[in-house]
């Protein structure tokens, strides 16, 4: 696949600025403008034979417009100039029947990014559709071959995605870069008398260099299916329960959610009012870092243009501080923390235990490996959601379990963390090892 977009950068940057000046002569008091272009390629292979080969390819522009208070957005996929100038007119015509809304417009000059640090986000990927088919079949093949039982496959898929997008608004600010995201996946179903078995693996980074070798990702994917048969059920109790990695990360999405701007000023997060305030173990640091080379979620600038920092979330247990756009900032009369369209590289730092280290220090209780609903209420804290795993006993795994549903208060939950595990995974915004949590009910027969 060409790894060369339709426009060039300073395309798009024409066509931003384009939209830019004529919102302004039209009357807008404040504008921005955002312009991309996305290209990509998938390839599934299934029980050996290739089942899906899908091109994309879309482009986009959009617009926000400020009369005063007030604020109307449009957009197209059209690039010719009289749908740029359409697209502002029906972005002026919405602002016009807007209400005035006192925290609406565009961030304040002075934080908006100036220096723009190169961070490595554009490798892509030259593979012809062959290679991609041949990978894809060394990875479920490797799945197939971990035993006999795996009799099925849902496919493996190897994926690639370049994008490149243009930010500007009327303070001036006008920037953008490329980005590039390759994975590759597998997943396959076992079979034993007490039924079927499902489970998965998946790598994925900014350069194809650093994902996962195929056989890896479909050897780990064929494991962690065949080591689920014959699960149990267990009783109902009260024990400790250990999140594996990939699981983990939707305990800090819990945390970011409650932490977020939007939630805080509608009073529905049970963080509200909470900075300063020990929400984690004093030993625990939550570390913020926008700019890591080839980080899945490193960004210069947010959404808005205002300039990424390194911060620390929490340190020693205690909330430093929130994730807020310019808009949320202002309707809770703080700052943008830099956070419009979500965080940038959370890393939690680790007590120190590897993986069997975490099994040890937990004795007997729950390892979970895979999360079933929604049971969350993000107003209280309170926690329940189906769950998957292995019962543990004397650090060590007993049986695959499932049929379970664990519950407890995310609150609690937090400060009753006991570990995490240096066996960090890197595959999205999120980073933390396994966490270990005392207390949690476990519900069961």
């Amino acid at each position: 696949m060409s790894d060369q977009f339709s426009h060039s950068q300073s395309a798009l940057q024409s066509l931003v600025e384009q939209m830019l000046e004529y919102a302004k002569m039209q009357g807008a008091t404040a504008c921005s403008a955002e312009a991309s272009e996305g290209m990509g390629q998938s390839v599934t292979v299934r029980k050996g034979e290739v089942e899906t080969i899908e091109y994309n390819r879309d482009k986009g522009i959009s617009v926000s417009v400020y009369l005063g208070q007030r604020r109307g957005n449009a957009s197209t996929s059209d690039f010719s100039r009289q749908a740029l100038i359409d697209t502002v007119d029906k972005a002026l015509a919405i602002a016009r029947f807007t209400a005035e809304d006192s925290y609406a417009g565009l961030p304040d000059a002075d934080r908006l990014a100036t220096d723009l640090p190169e961070l490595d986000l554009f490798y892509p990927w030259t593979q012809t559709i062959e290679e991609a088919i041949a990978m894809a079949g060394t990875c479920e093949a490797a799945a197939l071959a971990v035993d006999s039982r795996i009799n099925n496959s849902e496919g493996a898929s190897v994926n690639t995605q370049n994008s490149l997008f243009v930010y500007g608004n009327s303070l001036g600010f006008l920037a953008g870069y490329p980005t590039s995201r390759q994975s590759l996946s597998c997943a396959v179903i076992a079979e034993s008398e007490q039924g079927m078995q499902r489970d998965y693996w998946y790598s994925t980074a900014r350069r194809a260099t650093d994902l996962l070798p195929a056989g890896e990702v479909g050897r780990i994917a064929g494991e962690r299916t065949a080591r689920r048969l014959d699960a149990r059920k267990i009783k109902t109790c009260q024990v400790p329960v250990l999140f594996e990695a990939q699981v983990a990360t939707g305990l800090l999405s819990h945390f970011v959610s409650a932490a977020s701007g939007g939630s805080l000023y509608r009073k529905s997060s049970f963080l509200l009012d909470a900075l300063g305030q020990i929400i984690f173990p004093e030993w625990l640091t939550i570390s913020e870092r926008p700019h890591l080379l080839r980080g899945l979620a490193s960004s210069p600038f947010d959404n808005e243009g205002v300039a990424t920092i390194d911060r620390e979330v929490v340190r020693d247990g205690l909330l430093q501080g929130y994730f807020l756009s310019t808009y949320s900032a202002r309707k809770l009369g703080m700052q943008t923390t830099g956070n419009a369209g979500g965080n940038h590289n959370l890393l939690v730092g680790d007590s120190g235990e590897d993986f069997a280290g975490l099994l040890q220090k937990m004795g007997t209780g729950l390892l979970v490996t895979e999360l079933l609903g929604h049971g969350i209420n993000m107003v209280t804290g309170d926690y329940s959601r189906g769950a998957a795993g292995f019962w543990v006993e004397n650090g060590e795994l007993q049986y695959p379990v499932e049929e379970i549903t664990i519950a407890g208060n995310l609150r609690q939950m937090y400060k009753n963390i006991v570990a995490i595990g240096t066996d960090t995974e890197t595959r999205g915004s999120k980073q933390t090892g396994s966490i270990l949590i005392d207390g949690m009910t476990v519900a069961g027969d």
